[in-house]
């Protein structure tokens, strides 16, 4: 009896809370069980000893392994340890919510969004798509279907947006009625704009400012790879500095390659994406020792890639393109220039790759101050179901939306992003408040805490275009406008 007490109170577990110690963080597969809530057959729980144990003196270790020798063995004890775990958790129930929730979840993603029924006011006039026929397949969300045309009439207008500035919907290109509004005038003002952009470009000194304001409704494809060159800052304003420019940073990108890279010189090689990614990833983490290469940072080198590597090919999906038939010499371009592209963003955003990532953390706790401030009800709907803002808006900080959202939508988001001062750190925590209560109607539909995960970690916006980019955009603008420059109304 004296052993069996022993035992018993060597794997007794402390239950008192010391400080730094480790909370749970639950997911979609594993959520937090409350046996209370969860009513199963069987017997109570066996109770605890009648007699305390008594203090003893410390033992020898001959004693503590004579004690403890057979506590791996099939007892008494472990058969109390599994009938405890059988009727904790009955299998049955455990399986047939699991199926329900997955069920659930399956036909809401087959299920059409709605679509509100034509109204007589007049719609807002959306810029023209960023280059919607370019495809890079990263996220569970996105559509093989092929992408919309460059005109707005084809995208879906985002159903759930609120009433927007009057700054934010100019921004947007006025309004106008869409029954009138004929494909000539469309191409009228598209080519209008496209003129403006290039009379900017091409002009012996860029007014950077200007250039902000045109690109902020999206900037044409034609014109996309020279303009975020620009506006990242790795071009100068000045048009007659430019070549040299680009010939002495490509010069020195591909000394790095050749000074730290093992590059593979067989005939056999041949570039292909993701070695282009490995050698701009690798040179990058050499350079930055603070940060090394964090899961994540790949895929803010897509982005840029795709739309450099647009110049120099004939298909309009992206993601089919060959590189090998890419002439060598606009390839490295390509290279180079994205390396430095993506360098001068990382250096705005470092903080959110350095050790534990503080960076991302600060940014997703600003998140759940700032809906609880503009939407309470939806604050509160996740607190009581246990969803935190870490287990869905990390990767949200992480990625920039680029997993969220299909590689179309997330160029023309990136438009904005370079035009807006500090684009990619302070107006993306707007851009993703206004993203989350976008699905508000959705979120407080949902009643548990599996079906809540994975309908946030999971949105359906395959079917996005370039107009539900646009009114998320000026809801964000909105936001910003009234929290951005208010703490009063930002803190609690």
């Amino acid at each position: 009896m004296a052993s069996d007490g022993a035992r018993k109170q060597f794997w007794k577990r402390s239950n008192s809370k010391v400080p730094g110690s480790i909370q749970h963080v639950y997911g979609a597969q594993h959520p937090p069980f409350d046996p209370l809530s969860h009513g199963t057959p069987g017997k109570a729980a066996p109770p605890a000893p009648a007699t305390p144990l008594k203090a003893k003196r410390p033992s020898t270790f001959q004693e503590f392994e004579s004690s403890t020798s057979d506590a791996w063995d099939a007892g008494e004890d472990e058969d109390e340890l599994l009938a405890m775990a059988a009727e904790s958790l009955n299998t049955e129930v455990v399986m047939e919510t699991a199926h329900r929730v997955l069920r659930n979840h399956s036909q809401r993603q087959e299920r059409p969004p709605p679509r509100e029924a034509p109204q007589p006011r007049a719609e807002p006039a959306l810029a023209p798509a960023p280059g919607g026929d370019l495809r890079l397949v990263k996220s569970v969300s996105e559509s093989h279907t092929p992408c919309p045309a460059e005109s707005a009439s084809d995208t879906v207008p985002l159903q759930r947006s609120r009433s927007l500035p009057h700054s934010a919907a100019g921004a947007l290109g006025g309004t106008s009625d869409p029954s009138t509004l004929g494909s000539s005038a469309s191409s009228d003002r598209e080519a209008s704009r496209l003129d403006k952009f290039r009379q900017l470009i091409t002009g012996p000194h860029t007014d950077l400012e200007e250039l902000r304001k045109l690109s902020w409704s999206g900037i044409p494809k034609a014109v996309r790879p020279i303009t975020w060159k620009l506006l990242s800052g790795y071009l100068p304003a000045n048009a007659d500095r430019r070549p040299a420019t680009l010939q002495r940073k490509q010069t020195e990108y591909f000394a790095f390659i050749e000074r730290y890279y093992d590059s593979r010189n067989d005939e056999a090689h041949q570039d292909t994406f993701r070695q282009i990614f490995e050698r701009i990833l690798f040179i990058w983490a050499i350079r930055h020792p603070a940060s090394g290469y964090v899961q994540g940072i790949n895929d803010l080198v897509t982005p840029f890639f795709v739309v450099f590597i647009c110049e120099h090919i004939e298909e309009d999906d992206a993601d089919a393109a060959d590189v090998s038939r890419v002439p060598a010499d606009a390839l490295h371009s390509v290279e180079a220039d994205t390396f430095w592209c993506v360098s001068r963003l990382l250096d705005g955003i470092q903080d959110n790759y350095t050790f534990a990532q503080p960076g991302i953390q600060m940014k997703v706790r600003m998140l759940e101050e700032l809906v609880s401030r503009i939407d309470e009800h939806v604050h509160r709907h996740l607190e009581r179901h246990e969803v935190r803002y870490l287990q869905f808006a990390f990767r949200w900080m992480n990625n920039l939306l680029t997993r969220e959202l299909p590689l179309r939508c997330a160029v023309r988001l990136w438009d904005t992003y370079q035009a807006e001062p500090e684009g990619f750190s302070r107006f993306h925590l707007y851009v993703c408040a206004a993203f989350l209560l976008s699905w508000r109607k959705e979120i407080l539909e949902e009643g548990d805490f599996q079906e809540l995960l994975l309908f946030l970690q999971n949105l359906p916006t395959a079917h996005w275009g370039d107009g539900d980019v646009s009114l998320l955009l000026a809801e964000a603008y909105r936001l910003k406008f009234a929290f951005a420059d208010a703490p009063s109304h930002y803190k609690k």
